[in-house]
């Protein structure tokens, strides 16, 4: 016992004479004195050896000596911390660390020019369920079930039609948000339909299951393919530049008579010809037509009194040629390294 009560004077004399004036030098007092196999626990040990009728008087000791360690621990901590050396090793001078800053998605960046340009021509948007039942997406868009162009969209259903209930499916475009315009207002309307669409591809550099579209949709009186012309030719000009070159080919949908697909002159290239637009200068953008009667009857709309016209495009399409993007399975990789690319547009 009194072994210990010297070797507890010892510790204590040790302790107040140490002298700290490094963060390390104040690890090493800790780690000796107050760490799990530092003195103070070393001789808390002690402790199982001492008499019972003196344990009373020599825990009264012991707490005595810990405190000790602790107070001068908290000491050279306090000190280290108002020292100049420590001071002196941040200078409070310097700018801060850079926060990075986010940035919008390539596909957003362009929806957003696409529906800014056709609101100045008096659009408005308008926007509907992603998950369709069959003549929102097909029936009212003059598609019949037996109709062949139905096998042009590979569909994603749902849920199979049954005797009571129609099929319900993944829009595979937003031509169902048309649909939802015309049933629930009359003439005139104009609007646009972006959104996301799902088809049943193979996913490759230049498809993907999922993708999204721009439609627009105007009915009026004496709306006419004149009208559809320079909505589209006004449209390219503000997203291409003034340069840009314009054709229309015949095609067909079965919701609009006639119908056509218009064709830009290559951005990538300038025209000249390469991988993306197969060599020949021109890139196919949309699709369009006068709306065919039969899908204006179909909402109560009087196709003889009414006109009108819609078209469609993908939202890639015009980013892959905006941006000369080459693989739509960028757009939703979430590769920071692609999208770091728009943080300047």
């Amino acid at each position: 016992m009194e072994q210990l009560l010297q070797q507890i004077e010892a510790i204590k004399a040790e302790i107040a004479a140490t002298v700290a004036t490094t963060a390390d030098q104040v690890e090493q007092f800790r780690i000796k004195y107050l760490g799990t196999k530092g003195l103070v626990k070393e001789i808390m040990g002690e402790m199982k050896n001492v008499p019972n009728e003196q344990k009373k008087e020599f825990g009264q000791i012991l707490n005595a000596f810990k405190m000790v360690a602790e107070e001068k621990m908290q000491q050279l901590q306090a000190a280290l911390g108002d020292s100049d050396e420590q001071t002196a090793k941040f200078d409070f001078t310097l700018p801060g660390d850079p926060v990075a800053v986010g940035t919008r998605h390539p596909l957003n960046l362009v929806r957003n020019q696409m529906v800014s340009i056709f609101k100045r021509l008096g659009f408005a948007v308008a926007e509907g369920p992603e998950v369709e039942d069959d003549w929102h997406n097909f029936g009212a868009m003059n598609l019949p079930e037996d109709h062949p162009a139905r096998d042009m969209q590979d569909t994603f259903y749902v849920q199979a039609a049954t005797e009571e209930n129609s099929a319900w499916l993944l829009r595979t475009h937003t031509s169902s948000v048309q649909a939802r315009v015309m049933e629930t207002q009359k003439p005139p309307i104009r609007v646009i339909c972006p959104g996301r669409v799902y088809r049943n591809e193979t996913i490759s550099a230049r498809a993907h299951c999922f993708f999204h579209q721009v439609e627009g949709l105007y009915i009026d009186e004496n709306v006419s393919f004149a009208d559809l012309k320079q909505t589209l030719y006004f449209f390219v000009q503000e997203m291409f530049g003034k340069e840009v070159k314009v054709r229309f080919r015949p095609s067909y949908f079965p919701f609009t008579e006639p119908s056509a697909e218009m064709d830009i002159s290559c951005q990538i290239c300038s025209g000249k010809g390469c991988n993306i637009c197969k060599h020949t200068g021109w890139v196919e953008i949309l699709g369009s037509g006068m709306v065919h009667p039969k899908v204006l009857e179909n909402f109560d709309i009087d196709p003889e009194k009414y006109t009108g016209f819609a078209f469609g495009m993908g939202v890639e399409r015009i980013a892959q040629l905006k941006y000369q993007v080459n693989d739509l399975r960028l757009y939703s990789q979430n590769d920071l390294r692609f999208l770091e690319q728009f943080k300047s547009v």
